[in-house]
């Protein structure tokens, strides 16, 4: 339960896994997004855009044409990338048409948003007890499972792999302000990307869900490693299908204020 005097009061916090390079509605570099859900004046719920708008922009934009994956529906096994755009382009899935014919009622843009396949999965308020520099009263950690190989990393070298990390978020605190947020790394992997077969499997791989404990520690549920269907294939063997996970990788951690 919220304070009434928190900045959020009276809605509701929702992180959304935007689409991707998958399915009837193949979409490539959509960004995840953290939305604050309020009620109409009417007792309806407000309208966020989807599935027409992905993040703060139309889905037609080109920066969202799909490049082709072999998760495509229109792009049937043996994978060809240029078969796969050109099944694409005929079944006029360049560019990604609009669902509806025009919003139901205007759009409410979201609060933020993260990198595309940065996979938001859990999203908890801090209790008091949680309170020390950086985190401030009323903050909110949540979880990012990261990306599952289905588009390009959303990252080039050397900045890392987004996801597979829990982010903190300070509200304003000043009353009679607009609402603003600071968004910060939490903790993340310090070796790079480990949600993956690498040498290295001692950090988060992926963190699906983060709750806080009556004795005010957060938990976080880590999946653990998989195998993904990437370029770079870590499939090995018809036995074993994409996104497995490595046995012995999966972890629940307990962080605690100091």
């Amino acid at each position: 339960m919220l304070r009434t005097d928190h900045p959020l009061a009276g809605g509701i916090l929702v992180g959304e896994d935007g689409p991707d390079e998958r399915g009837a509605r193949p979409t490539n570099n959509a960004p995840d997004a953290l939305h604050l859900g309020r009620q109409n004046p009417d007792g309806s719920p407000d309208y966020h855009g989807w599935p027409d708008r992905f993040g703060f922009l139309p889905s037609s934009q080109a920066v969202f044409n799909p490049i082709g994956g072999p998760s495509d529906d229109v792009c049937p096994p043996p994978f060809s990338q240029a078969t796969c755009l050109a099944n694409l382009r005929a079944a006029n899935d360049i560019p990604i048409g609009d669902v509806l014919a025009f919003p139901p009622q205007t759009i409410t843009s979201p609060l933020a948003i993260e990198g595309a396949d940065s996979s938001f999965t859990g999203v908890d308020f801090v209790p008091d007890a949680f309170v020390r520099d950086p985190v401030r009263p009323g903050a909110v950690l949540y979880s990012l499972e990261g990306d599952f190989g289905f588009s390009p990393e959303n990252a080039t070298d050397p900045a890392p792999v987004i996801g597979h990390e829990v982010k903190l978020i300070n509200f304003n605190q000043l009353p009679n302000t607009p609402l603003s947020l600071q968004i910060q790394n939490f903790a993340r992997n310090s070796t790079g990307d480990q949600a993956f077969v690498t040498p290295n499997l001692n950090g988060f791989n992926r963190p699906t869900n983060i709750r806080f404990g009556p004795d005010g520690c957060a938990y976080v549920v880590d999946y653990g490693a998989v195998r993904d269907q990437g370029a770079d294939s870590h499939v090995v063997g018809t036995g074993n299908g994409a996104l497995v996970q490595i046995p012995g990788t999966g972890v629940v951690w307990k962080i605690c204020p100091m």
